[in-house]
């Protein structure tokens, strides 16, 4: 009589006969993702992208604010400062050489800067599509994403316009053929106080669009933790405070009369 289930059960080979060796299914290594496109691809890559052009912005920024306070000193003072602007590195480079240098870095390092932080923000969306439970802790979050992302717009079109307003002179008052301390005072006159508001919103969204960046890096680099979690964020705060204040006194000083 055979028994219930034999005829299913394994078969031990012969005696004598080598037993076939079994070889694993090896799984395919799995893509790691943001590796694509090598360095530049990963976050980290462009989260140095980010760092790095930031770091060039940041510089522009205090060595314009730096020549804006010049307009305190007169119209000679003033005008001077953009003469150096035009004619530093002579007699080395052509007149206005290093100028174009300037402005091409400042235009690479504005579209890199615009395409680390749109590209981080979708591969950051892509791995959440679903949102947090718990909204009350995602509403920091959420202001900061919204104040990058419009106040970067309104900086964009503040800048277009404050080109062709102070640089060409093509929608300034006193026109090309004024001195810069003429474009200055006639932009910023009393008349004109929708562009001096204009100016104010785009600063101040520089400000924080420059706090959120700088507390960022700190916390990207490790360096915001422990004892130091405060301090450098009263730094991103303050350092972002006196850019503000610095580019606000001059046309606020042209418009109530100090700056004339």
């Amino acid at each position: 009589m055979i028994e219930r289930g034999s005829s299913t059960a394994p078969v031990d080979p012969p005696a004598g006969t080598p037993a076939t060796p079994v070889t694993p299914k090896r799984t395919p290594p799995t893509p790691t993702p943001g590796r694509r496109g090598g360095f530049l691809g990963s976050s980290n890559g462009r989260k140095a992208v980010m760092a790095v052009t930031g770091a060039i912005l940041v510089l522009f920024l205090v060595g314009h604010m730096t020549g804006n306070l010049k307009a305190f000193f007169g119209a000679d003072s003033f005008n001077e400062y953009a003469s150096f602007l035009r004619t530093m590195g002579e007699p080395l480079l052509p007149g206005r050489v290093a100028l174009t240098i300037v402005e091409v870095v400042l235009g690479v390092a504005i579209i890199l800067h615009m395409w680390s932080a749109i590209s981080l923000a979708r591969r950051a969306g892509k791995a959440r599509p679903v949102r947090y439970a718990a909204r009350r802790k995602a509403q920091a979050s959420g202001y900061a994403v919204h104040t990058m992302r419009y106040g970067g717009v309104v900086i964009l079109l503040f800048v277009i316009y404050h080109l062709l307003d102070l640089t060409f002179g093509t929608v300034n008052p006193a026109g090309w053929d004024g001195t810069p301390y003429e474009r200055l005072v006639a932009s910023f006159a009393p008349e004109r106080w929708w562009v001096t508001a204009f100016y104010v919103v785009a600063v101040l969204m520089v400000g924080l669009h420059l706090r959120h960046g700088l507390w960022s890096a700190f916390q990207t680099l490790g360096l915001a933790s422990g004892r130091s979690y405060r301090p450098l964020k009263l730094t991103a705060a303050g350092v972002s405070a006196v850019l503000v204040l610095g580019f606000l006194t001059v046309p606020v000083a042209v418009m109530i009369g100090v700056i004339k």
